[in-house]
Parts: structure tokens; sequence; C-alpha cells
């Protein structure tokens, strides 16, 4: 029980803080969420969907995402040039998680702001 507790420490070599650390910023799991509804979108369709992201931030989280295997880039010779994304096999399996967790906050969201308002 020591050694499974002493690896949250280790940020590097912790499974769950290594892997939320990546896709649990505010972005992320939300280019995930509209992927996994979309299937398949261009840059500007994600912009335009999420509306408050600036263009920057979006390429940040896209790249971030691709590195880690969870978003495929495909870039197609024309021009104008065509770039599409989609979600990986890996992030596929990770969406009913995701979808969970999403149900969760909407159905507990009034709470926690109540909760929230309290504290102040």
């Amino acid at each position: 029980m020591r050694n499974k507790v002493k690896n949250y420490a280790d940020q590097e070599h912790c499974p769950v803080r290594n892997v939320l650390d990546r896709f649990g910023d505010k972005w992320s799991m939300l280019v995930l969420m509209l992927l996994s509804d979309m299937e398949l979108l261009r840059f500007n369709e994600i912009h335009k969907y999420i509306g408050t992201i600036s263009q920057k931030m979006l390429s940040v989280t896209l790249k971030k995402l691709e590195a880690d295997g969870l978003v495929e880039r495909r870039a197609y010779p024309e021009i104008p040039p065509r770039v599409e994304y989609s979600l990986t096999a890996r992030a596929q399996s990770l969406m009913p998680i995701l979808q969970e967790l999403a149900q969760w906050a909407n159905q507990n969201m009034a709470e926690i702001r109540q909760s929230r308002e309290q504290a102040v």
C-alpha cells in the first residue's frame, strides 16, 4: 500500500497525475468531447464550435493531444491546404470515462456552485 501511495508524489511516474495533467486542462477535454460528437473536424470548425478559445491555444491543445496519441491530424496536399482532426482509437477508449465525468458534473453542478457560495 505504501509503495502505491508513494507514486502519487512522483509526478513524472504517477500515471494518474501524468495523464490528467495532459488532458485535464481547460480545453483538452472539450476538444476531445467535440471530436467524439462530430467525428471529423477542421481547425476552423473546432474553433467556431468552442468559440472562446484563441487560435493559438487551440493549436497548442491539438498539438499536445496529437503528441499523446489522442488526436489524429490529417493534412491534404491541396490549395488551400486542408487539415482534419479526429480521435484515435486510444482517445475513443477514453471517451466513455470522460462522458461519465461530464454526466457527473452536469448532475452535481448546482450543488457544487451552492457549496462554493457557502465557502466564500
